[in-house]
């Protein structure tokens, strides 16, 4: 049985897709992607910052104070409708990523020939049950596999709250599953979420969707971390979890 647990932000949706609802904001297409580019990076910014800070609040708060401040920052008037119609889109209208459907059916139709080991599937996310469960539903890509993820894992959860990469959120979900933490497969497109997984002891897939090849250097710096395997999209990621299992990885 393989244990893979999904990234959701960034690796099962895209969050520049909200990049449309604030085009309708701002009237420009520029402006748009530039916004939706700075307020993820704040977004996360926020969360590391409370890490290091060592206090907690939820996503959907942070997200919404990192969409002021990037408007702000680049001096882009948004009206509280406007904030609250990119919020709605952010929670629960963001697009899935093509690759999603292939990955999901392979789990969904295991063990097949494609695919000769079951899988168990989990979401692991930053966000709030509540936002994760809005963002499954709301996506043409996902909804209709919901039923393929076993359980979600939220850093929200009561005892954690405390955001990747630190320890405890990764501890969380090698818990949660009930596996040793070599025995969980976490698949992410977010490189900081894979340094911080390998980090506590899981296995790790970073998807390179983007065939950049793995740049990050901050697991260098602590001694050489990096991830398990790398694999350009979603479906890949899943057999070779699959893969590495039947080997004995």
């Amino acid at each position: 049985m393989a244990i893979i647990a999904f990234d959701l932000y960034g690796t099962l949706v895209s969050t520049a897709s909200v990049a449309y609802e604030l085009q309708q904001s701002t009237g420009n297409d520029q402006q748009a992607l530039a916004l939706t580019s700075l307020w993820r990076r704040y977004q996360l910014e926020y969360t590391w910052r409370l890490n290091s800070m060592g206090t907690y609040k939820p996503l959907d708060a942070l997200t919404r104070a990192s969409l002021q401040h990037a408007a702000a920052d680049l001096s882009i008037p948004l009206s509280d409708g406007a904030i609250d119609s990119a919020m709605a889109t952010y929670t629960s209208a963001l697009q899935g990523f093509m690759d999603v459907p292939d990955a999901l059916q392979l789990i969904q139709d295991a063990p097949s020939s494609a695919l000769p080991a079951p899988v168990d599937a989990y979401v692991f996310s930053n966000g709030t049950r509540a936002m994760i469960a809005a963002a499954l539903a709301g996506s043409q890509y996902l909804s209709p596999y919901a039923d393929v993820f076993k359980g979600v894992v939220s850093v929200d959860d009561e005892g954690v709250r405390a955001y990747k990469p630190d320890r405890r959120a990764y501890e969380h979900l090698v818990e949660q599953v009930g596996k040793e933490g070599e025995e969980v497969w976490l698949v992410t497109a977010n490189p900081f979420d894979a340094v911080g997984a390998v980090a506590a002891g899981l296995r790790v897939i970073w998807v390179d969707r983007e065939w950049k090849g793995w740049n990050d250097r901050v697991g260098d710096v602590v001694g050489g971390l990096k991830p398990t395997l790398v694999v350009h999209s979603l479906d890949m990621a899943v057999r070779e979890v699959v893969k590495a299992i039947s080997l004995g990885m």
